[in-house]
């Protein structure tokens, strides 16, 4: 199965609903108050650059990375639809956004991503990719709900910039 991943700059029906579909799909995870998955409209703000992959012209991934501070950012929204996951496809999208953040000269990326059973296969993924556990970072503060992750990044000297469309 090959993934094509783009660059979102505007709303696309099918694209919002999978985004919808995410929202739906964390609601059972944690509280609302404990649940940091941005809105569409959030994500197409300035200082959030999203990501999504596609097979057959229908979307199965998603991912974003927004500004922290200087030279950190945050991944967001990572999802994989339901019915492809084990697949690769997150690992794909994963890999994807590292190498843009590299390339940007971004040097360190965290995350948020939820201490429930359900994330276990999430936490898993990033840790394989180097992210370790880490304190609160940005404007998060302590959640039981929530597990943070942080990744130093290379330098970007040697890595081209992805493609995107």
């Amino acid at each position: 199965m090959s993934i094509v991943i783009e660059r979102v700059e505007t709303a696309t029906p099918a694209l919002a609903e999978f985004l919808v579909a995410h929202h739906a799909e964390l609601e059972h995870t944690a509280p609302a108050e404990s649940r940091h998955a941005l809105v569409f409209e959030r994500l197409l703000a300035p200082g959030v650059r999203l990501f999504a992959g596609s097979v057959d012209g229908r979307p199965v991934a998603t991912g974003a990375l927004a500004a922290v501070e200087d030279g950190h950012e945050e991944l967001k929204s990572m999802r994989t639809d339901p019915a492809l996951r084990g697949q690769g496809l997150g690992r794909s999208m994963l890999t994807f956004l590292l190498a843009d953040a590299e390339a940007r000269g971004i040097r360190r990326l965290s995350l948020e991503t939820g201490s429930a059973e359900f994330f276990v296969p999430a936490r898993a993924m990033y840790a394989a990719a180097g992210f370790q556990e880490c304190g609160p970072f940005g404007r998060y503060l302590p959640d039981p709900y929530s597990t943070f992750m942080t990744l130093t990044l290379p330098a970007a000297s040697v890595i081209p910039a992805p493609r995107t469309r």
